[in-house]
């Protein structure tokens, strides 16, 4: 059987950067030819490619993840501090070819596990609606759809998802049992 491996990337790396551009192709096109009948023209594409170099998802503040099937880069996700309890979840993708094998979803939770780790206790993410298949991805791994986060002129969905209740309780490390409280009327 065939494993999917997660692990962190640095966001330069000749891996990281041919995930970028099949991601931003892909997305790019998808709008281009829904709203304009044509693909991204080529200039315009290599201009956004190099300028969204993907610096803000460097540790200490960010974390990108690259999904391995077969022990091949198959897919990415980004995770980005907005404050110290919010992180964003950017740049989810996978090669088409390797959708349907079982990978989005470890993805994604590796990308929660790694927004945790930054300290966040809320995710939040914006996509579009032809992205249909993010979309539900999303909705089926507890996001909520919410009210507009962000000024992005091309998002038309906004998610967030709390952290921390998504937590299986299992998982959660039990808390220190409380001093016994003290009788009002006691004396030290």
């Amino acid at each position: 059987m065939t494993t999917w491996t997660i692990t962190p990337e640095p966001y330069d790396s000749t891996v990281a950067a041919a995930l970028w551009r099949a991601y931003y192709t892909e997305v790019s096109d998808r709008w281009y030819l829904l709203h304009e009948g044509h693909r991204t023209d080529p200039a315009e594409l290599e201009r956004e490619i190099a300028a969204r170099t993907g610096a803000e998802l460097a540790p200490p503040n960010g974390e990108l993840l690259v999904a391995r099937y077969a022990g091949e880069p198959a897919g990415s996700a980004g995770v980005r501090l907005l404050a110290p309890d919010t992180a964003e979840l950017t740049r989810v993708f996978l090669y088409e070819d390797m959708r349907g094998r079982g990978g989005a979803t470890p993805l994604v939770r590796a990308a929660e596990e790694a927004a945790r780790a930054l300290g966040a206790h809320r995710m939040i993410l914006d996509t579009r609606t032809d992205l249909v298949e993010a979309r539900t991805l999303y909705a089926r791994l507890g996001y909520a759809e919410t009210e507009r986060h962000n000024d992005d002129p091309y998002a038309e969905h906004w998610f967030t998802k709390d952290l921390i209740s998504a937590l299986d309780p299992a998982s959660v490390p039990p808390r220190p049992a409380a001093a016994p409280a003290r009788s009002r009327t006691a004396r030290p």
